[in-house]
């Protein structure tokens, strides 16, 4: 399993539909491991939990394939490449006097403007396309600018989008709802008994992790990032505000926005950024810094690939459950529209010069489909050369 998914995790650029396709190649098309019903099976599941959806394929094919092991072999190769790089880019940042008016960062951090519009056009377009669900995401985003302190209303804006999707009848959003014919799980993943006990455990880590934070700060660290990991729907770039909002005052806004756009030019998942926070955090950061939050961000995603897979047969059968989907989705689209505002604008974009230098990196992306990384690599030496 971990020789299978480390190639990906080495070579797998563009985010997590671009992953979702490279998983399809290799375990369906090459390796024959399962059904393209079975896959879609799958994919489904991940969408319709919070959490990176690319990643928790990744869980699930290991856990079906060779159990608990199999999980953990796939996660750590798929992961591990993007993480190392990042935590080594984080100490530099850490250890080095760049100061918050580097040219290569504040092209970095202009490319990070431009991902973001990117994935908020994209997302917007497939979530947010009906009246109901997009008057859900203007409220998300409106509620998340108004409040005085945005990390404290992410939970109930989330919460919310549900039950007015719920309450609306929202369509659920597209790959909520797989196929009938997929394939059943393995019979190792059919122990109800256990995935009640990890979804408990899912459950007590957001209420009593809080408590446990006042134990340090590594433990203040890990309560922040799973916390971050645990309420992210949509995965991907929906990350960004929250980890934003969880993380204030432990990292700078200068060096968030430089790891994110960083984070574009590397490999595997958008949540292994969290392994650049841990290495600038303060006032526990480093190598050991770097390990807690990225242990923090993905275990609420094996908790629920754990806990969810006994019942997904008969819960993704449920149409109340895919109308609350569909309304969180689009309450994430207004998360990620009020964080496109400020940090990303109001911290990314400060001068004509970077607005130039983000307005080129979304045309090229936008546009010419131009590779996440390569982009990010070209704003970076722009802005060295310009800004």
């Amino acid at each position: 399993m971990f020789a299978a998914f480390l190639p990906l995790g080495l070579t797998s650029f563009g985010g997590p539909v671009a992953h979702l396709g490279f998983f399809r190649t290799a375990f369906v098309e090459r390796r024959s491991w399962m059904s393209d019903a079975a896959y879609a099976d799958l994919v489904a599941l991940c969408q319709f939990l919070p959490g990176p959806a690319s990643s928790q394929v990744g869980m699930a094919i290991g856990l079906q394939r060779a159990g608990f092991l199999g999980l953990a072999a796939a996660w750590t190769a798929f992961t591990l490449p993007s993480a190392v790089a990042l935590a080594l880019f984080g100490l530099v940042v850490a250890s080095v006097d760049i100061g918050p008016h580097a040219g290569w960062l504040l092209g970095l951090k202009a490319a990070a403007a431009a991902v973001v519009a990117n994935a908020l056009m994209g997302m917007a377009a497939s979530l947010a396309a009906t009246r109901g669900r997009a008057a859900i995401a203007a409220a998300a985003a409106v509620a998340m600018l108004l409040a005085p302190v945005p990390a404290l209303v992410q939970i109930g804006v989330i919460l919310a989008g549900g039950l007015c999707g719920f309450l609306l009848g929202a369509p659920p959003a597209p790959g909520a709802q797989a196929s009938d014919r997929s394939a059943a799980p393995a019979a190792a993943v059919h122990n109800r008994t256990l995935g009640a006990v990890a979804l408990v455990l899912f459950a007590a880590g957001l209420v009593l992790l809080p408590l446990a934070a006042q134990w340090g700060p590594a433990a203040d660290l890990f309560d922040r990032t799973y916390r971050a990991g645990a309420l992210v729907f949509g995965g991907g770039h929906v990350v960004l505000p929250l980890l934003e909002g969880e993380l204030a005052g432990l990292v700078a806004p200068d060096a968030f926005l430089a790891g994110y756009g960083a984070a574009q030019a590397v490999p595997g998942p958008l949540f292994t950024f969290a392994a650049f926070l841990g290495a600038v955090a303060t006032p526990f950061g480093g190598i050991a810094g770097a390990a807690v939050a990225l242990a923090g961000i993905f275990l609420p995603s094996v908790l629920l690939v754990v806990g969810v897979m006994p019942f997904w047969d008969a819960l993704r059968r449920r149409a109340w459950a895919r109308r609350a989907l569909a309304g969180v989705n689009a309450a994430v689209v207004g998360l990620l529209g009020a964080a496109f505002w400020d940090p990303v604008i109001t911290g990314g974009i400060t001068s004509n010069a970077a607005l130039a230098v983000a307005v080129a990196a979304f045309v090229a992306l936008r546009h010419f489909g131009a590779p996440p990384w390569a982009v990010v690599v070209a704003a970076g030496l722009a802005g060295a050369a310009l800004l």
